[in-house]
């Protein structure tokens, strides 16, 4: 018996091999389809992971909203209910308000503004990141969206005129005093929901981004997309910060060194997406260009919102303003 009792543990040692690594796996939630730029960006993090770590890491993606809307993705990743989540960075304005600061309106209004706020090493993106960090969630990367357009059926919105009285979609407390500046009404909703929402009317408008127009078919339920990008839509990739810690100092540079690669080739590459998703939908829906009066005249409208946040936020909001000025 003791010596078919050694031989089974011998076998078992075979198979197993002292030392080697037990496989980790990753999940992650996704609002976007794995075909929208977002996933495609999530896919290649995934592949490079999975790659350099000789398997050790498996990151499993679930895309199109599947286990978690996006408003549900900062308490399930913090909680440990999933590992890694995707989500708006305005998901996380409940605990950290200054987080709308890329929501207010036109105050990013050039790449090179973009581009320096979201920078890794920009003062603006260092304050939030450690602010999230206090949540349980550690920001692994940013991911750029564009910028925010505005979607109507039946009237098209040109001037901030058009917005009032009707019911706009938006996905952020600021963007939703926005709307309320203009005289609208805001109705909050996941991304994943304006398809039906649109389709019943459930509301008259609503903002998002060029590439969800695109991914989301959203042209089929709406009829005029306004080219305002009046704010920077920015989605964050987080991991639990217990899982995190888990994890070897080897694994977490090869995340890093992912995340980071991943996040300067999305950057690079947005002004194209946006324009290409623009060609694509020209045809399925009427685009209204705005002239650079028309812009002025929006910009003028929503300036009572750049004091509402900064009293909302303060004193890092008022903080975070300063800053964004001086870029």
């Amino acid at each position: 018996m003791r010596k078919l009792l050694i031989m089974i543990v011998l076998a078992a040692v075979a198979t197993f091999p002292l030392g080697a690594a037990a496989e980790t796996k990753l999940r992650l939630t996704l609002q976007l389809p794995l075909k929208h730029h977002l996933g495609q960006n999530v896919q290649a993090f995934k592949e490079e992971v999975e790659r350099e770590t000789g398997g050790e890491i498996k990151v499993e993606i679930y895309p199109s909203a599947q286990l978690y809307k996006d408003k549900e993705v900062p308490q399930a990743v913090a909680s440990g209910a999933i590992e890694m989540g995707v989500a708006s960075l305005t998901r996380f304005a409940g605990t950290v308000p200054a987080v709308d600061i890329f929501y207010v309106p036109f105050m990013f209004d050039s790449e090179a503004k973009v581009r320096a706020a979201t920078a890794p090493e920009s003062r603006i993106r260092q304050t939030l990141d450690q602010e999230i960090l206090k949540t349980g969630t550690r920001v692994l990367w940013w991911q750029a969206f564009g910028g925010t357009i505005v979607l109507s059926k039946k009237n098209p919105i040109r001037t901030p005129d058009d917005v009032r009285g009707k019911k706009v979609r938006v996905f952020g407390k600021t963007i939703g005093d926005t709307v309320t500046a203009l005289g609208g009404a805001p109705t909050l909703m996941s991304g994943s929901e304006q398809f039906v929402a649109y389709q019943r009317g459930t509301v008259d408008a609503g903002m998002t981004g060029v590439t969800a127009v695109k991914s989301r078919k959203l042209y089929q339920v709406m009829d005029f997309l306004t080219l305002t990008n009046h704010a920077d839509i920015e989605f964050i990739v987080l991991i639990n910060e217990k899982t995190w810690q888990s994890l070897s100092d080897k694994q977490r540079e090869v995340i890093t060194k992912a995340a980071r690669r991943v996040e300067t080739e999305l950057r690079n590459q947005m002004g194209q997406l946006e324009q290409e998703a623009l060609n694509d939908v020209r045809d399925k829906i009427k685009v209204i260009d705005l002239s650079d009066a028309d812009r002025e005249l929006w910009r003028k409208s929503t300036e009572s919102v750049v004091d509402s946040f900064i009293e909302r936020t303060r004193p890092l909001g008022a903080e975070l303003v300063s800053q964004a000025k001086n870029l």
